[in-house]
C-alpha cells in the first residue's frame, strides 16, 4: 500500500499514483476522529475501550481537494457522492482491538477510496463488428436448433 500517513494522528498522504501524479495531501486539520466504544472483538476491555474509530472529512468545501483541478476535484466529488452524509465522507472502522490499529485501517480506507476516486476515467469502448467466423457460427447454431425444434410436435400414428 502506498500511503503513508505518519502515524494515525498526522496527515494523510497518499503517494503519487494514476490520477495524481505529484501525490495528494489531506491535512490533519481537516480530519476529525471520534471514538466509541466497539462491539467487536475485545475480550474483557469490550466494554470499557473506545477502539471504535470514526473518521470524518469534509468532502464538499475541503481546501485540500481545492488545490486539485477542476476535472479532479468534480471526478471525485462525483464519486463519493453516495457515500456522503452532508457533505462528510465517513469512515467507520471496529474490526481490530486496539484503536490505534483502527484509526489506521479508516486512514488506509480513505486513502483507498481517494485513490479509487482519483483514477482517470478508462477509455470509451471502440465498436467492433463481429468476425465473419463467429457470424457463421451463429447461424449454423440457430439452423441447428430450428431443425431439433421442428422435429418436435404431434406424433402421427402410420397404420391409420
Amino acid at each position: 500500500m502506498a500511503t503513508n500517513s505518519y502515524g494515525p494522528g498526522g496527515d494523510l498522504v497518499l503517494a503519487p499514483g494514476p490520477g495524481f501524479r505529484s501525490g495528494f495531501v489531506v491535512p490533519a486539520a481537516e480530519l476529525l476522529e471520534r471514538f466509541s466504544r466497539s462491539s467487536g472483538p475485545g475480550g474483557q476491555g469490550v466494554n470499557t475501550t473506545d477502539s471504535r474509530v470514526e473518521l470524518r472529512w469534509r468532502v464538499l468545501g475541503s481546501p485540500a481537494l481545492a488545490r486539485l483541478a477542476q476535472a479532479q476535484r468534480l471526478r471525485v466529488e462525483s464519486a463519493l457522492q453516495d457515500h456522503l452524509v452532508s457533505g462528510e465522507l465517513i469512515i467507520v472502522a471496529s474490526e481490530h482491538r486496539s484503536q490505534r490499529q483502527n484509526r489506521i485501517s479508516a486512514r488506509n480506507r480513505l486513502a483507498e477510496a481517494l485513490r479509487q476516486a482519483l483514477l482517470p476515467p478508462p477509455p470509451p469502448r471502440r465498436a467492433t463488428l463481429p468476425t465473419r467466423g463467429s457470424q457463421r457460427r451463429r447461424l449454423e447454431a440457430k439452423k441447428q436448433r430450428g431443425s431439433t425444434k421442428s422435429g418436435r410436435g404431434q406424433v402421427r400414428d402410420l397404420d391409420a
